[in-house]
């Protein structure tokens, strides 16, 4: 066993030992309890200097393996009389899930056990409660030894207490050192993933391009080459080692589930892609009749639009609009305006004025810069070839 796995082993012999030699102290100097507190302090603070000098000094050591030794020192090595005490109080005590009902675990996991990081050697409830705190994340499966919550032995990581002989969660994975007692999960370890996910294993397949595990009745799915090895696009946390549900967008993109319903109540666009989420043919119709019922004036007749479908992916040419432009391909109005043209002039030759970029139009007052046409009225997608304002 480590020397760091001996020194939590016996940090309450550590505590008795030094409360015998403070009474000891208090009795031969008959001095007050705080003097002996305060020369106790001074003792250990001295102490504490020369283990750090000796580490610095120690040539046998990288810079990194100083850095973690001078951080353990400054950690548990103690310099008032109760810290040996408060750090046994707070490994050596259980934690709850849910404790009016005498659930263990944290608020992550449900679970009769805690586990000893093999990075920094501290012992949390789980990966999450370590990474919360420590200035590092810890490597879940380089994860050896666990502490039983139920008779607070340290011992190898395992499903089974080898002391109690109890159960420390209903699913564990060895690979993954990870411990499970919620009854209402069903979870399994996927061995192309590398990690556990949530499901039943029968219902799932691994898509090799994607590099993500899928339910069955998504078999016909559009493949996107490591498609969960990224951040969200609404909350920006990585997906593929996410424990928040994930989906699938239409166009074949990941996002949060919680991040997708709150998302789509103000765009139908892939935050990826610009795609639309779902059937918008209704919403289409609709702006077909409002486009009747209100032509653009006359004086705009001359001017078309060069637009992109995001939807089809196609270029076509649009009669322009303030707002809205109608691919000539599919008849989406997810479109993105290219640049806008003025038919009159190009037919007279004048190539000065022949292709209005959008870049330079976009350039004046009051205009939006977002040249997607997909949103309604109340923004303005693209410019008015008529103004000539700088």
């Amino acid at each position: 066993m480590s020397n760091r796995l001996e020194e939590i082993s016996n940090l309450s012999d550590a505590s008795d030992h030094e409360e015998d030699w403070q009474d000891a102290e208090t009795e031969q100097q008959q001095q007050p309890t705080e003097q002996v507190k305060e020369r106790k302090v001074e003792i250990d603070e001295s102490s504490l200097r020369k283990k750090i000098k000796e580490i610095q000094e120690d040539s046998s050591l990288s810079p990194k393996d100083k850095a973690k030794r001078i951080q353990n020192l400054m950690s548990h090595g103690t310099t008032e009389p109760s810290s040996n005490e408060q750090l046994q109080n707070e490994i050596y005590s259980k934690s709850y899930h849910k404790e009016q009902e005498n659930i263990l675990g944290c608020k992550h996991y449900q679970r009769n056990c805690k586990l000893q990081a093999n990075c920094c050697e501290r012992i949390y409830t789980c990966r999450f409660c370590h990474d919360d705190v420590e200035g590092h994340n810890i490597v879940r499966h380089e994860t050896k030894n666990m502490l039983c919550m139920l008779c607070l032995h340290l011992q190898p990581a395992a499903q089974h207490c080898r002391q109690c002989h109890q159960q420390m969660a209903r699913y564990y994975c060895d690979k993954c050192k990870l411990w499970d007692n919620d009854p209402r999960k069903a979870i399994y370890h996927c061995d192309d993933c590398g990690i556990c996910r949530q499901g039943k294993q029968e219902d799932f397949f691994h898509c090799k391009k994607c590099n993500i595990c899928m339910v069955k009745s998504m078999t016909d799915h559009k493949c996107i080459e490591r498609n969960l090895e990224c951040d969200c696009p609404i909350c920006g946390e990585y997906m593929f080692t996410s424990t928040t549900t994930v989906i699938f967008m239409p166009c074949g993109h990941c996002i949060h589930k919680h991040c997708y319903t709150a998302y789509i109540q103000t765009s139908y666009q892939c935050p990826t892609c610009l795609k639309s989420l779902g059937d918008m043919s209704e919403y289409f119709e609709r702006l077909d009749k409002d486009l009747e019922r209100q032509p653009m004036p006359p004086e705009y007749d001359k001017y078309i639009s060069h637009i992109f479908c995001n939807d089809c992916e196609k270029k076509t040419p649009a009669k322009y609009h303030f707002f809205y432009h109608k691919c000539g391909h599919c008849g989406s109005f997810n479109t993105t305006v290219l640049k806008t043209e003025n038919t009159e002039e190009t037919a007279r030759g004048e190539s000065s004025n022949e292709q209005q970029p959008l870049e330079q139009a976009m350039q004046r007052p009051g205009m939006n810069h977002d040249r997607n046409t997909m949103a309604g009225p109340s923004s303005s997608r693209t410019n008015n070839p008529d103004s000539n304002e700088g």
